[in-house]
């Protein structure tokens, strides 16, 4: 009996002081790299607003407006540049997280009355394309973002379409989503 405590709080020991193996951990949905490309875009707005802002500062001001204008150029492409790597970093993340759960991904075979059309955002399609035997309840384990209200997931072939239901609009279409 005390070999086996002994062999046991070595063990316990042992196990508290390595480092466990690390597990990558992918928290990036692609709702996050949605928002992050969001931010990407209202950071390069600003910049243009800025850019605008000394143009009129060299127009109509003095050397000081210039040069304070100048420095929020500067400052806000730096945001710019940072809003980019983010954005890569959180879509290099989603990609890496799909391509190592590449069985998540895997779709049975899809049967259908129509042939494939490929959707844009903004076009209007018919009911039978958006009906409960293709609606995906399980958009979480695909870490897709939540749809909102009178929204739903679609599987239409390998894409996926984010419909309104109540009149039919596509509003996303993520194309190859299944492998």
């Amino acid at each position: 009996m005390k070999m086996f405590s002994k062999a046991l709080i070595g063990t316990l020991m042992l196990a508290t002081t390595l480092p466990v193996a690390a597990v990558p951990a992918f928290a990036q949905s692609r709702g996050e790299v949605n928002r992050s490309e969001r931010d990407l875009t209202r950071e390069q707005r600003q910049l243009q607003r800025e850019r605008q802002q000394l143009q009129d500062a060299r127009r109509f001001g003095d050397r000081r407006d210039v040069r304070e204008e100048r420095r929020d150029v500067r400052e806000q492409r730096r945001d710019v540049q940072e809003a980019r790597q983010d954005y890569r970093q959180d879509l290099r993340d989603y990609r890496q997280y799909r391509g190592t759960n590449r069985q998540a991904f895997r779709g049975q075979a899809f049967n259908a009355n129509f042939r494939y059309q490929q959707f844009r955002p903004g076009v209007r399609i018919q009911p039978s394309y958006f009906g409960q035997r293709y609606v995906v309840n399980n958009y979480r384990n695909y870490r897709l973002p939540n749809p909102g209200a009178r929204q739903v997931w679609v599987r239409h072939y390998n894409d996926m379409l984010l419909v309104n239901q109540r009149n039919g609009t596509v509003i996303r279409v993520i194309p190859n989503f299944y492998w």
